[in-house]
């Protein structure tokens, strides 16, 4: 629900442990704040974003 509120179609996604809407929605809203960039990932792995997507 945060998702498609946010404007993200066609997720899908998997809840781990609680069943409780709010304890769920607080979980993907801290999820979301902490989501890095591909940049800032590369930087602390010390390797280039070419690497970093080449992996994946």
């Amino acid at each position: 629900t945060v998702l498609e509120l946010s404007g993200v179609r066609n997720i899908l996604a998997k809840q781990l442990g609680s069943s409780n809407p709010l304890n769920n929605a607080r979980a993907a809203v801290d999820a979301l704040a902490h989501l890095r960039r591909f940049s800032e990932v590369a930087r602390e792995r010390n390797i280039s974003i070419e690497k970093l997507y080449a992996s994946s």
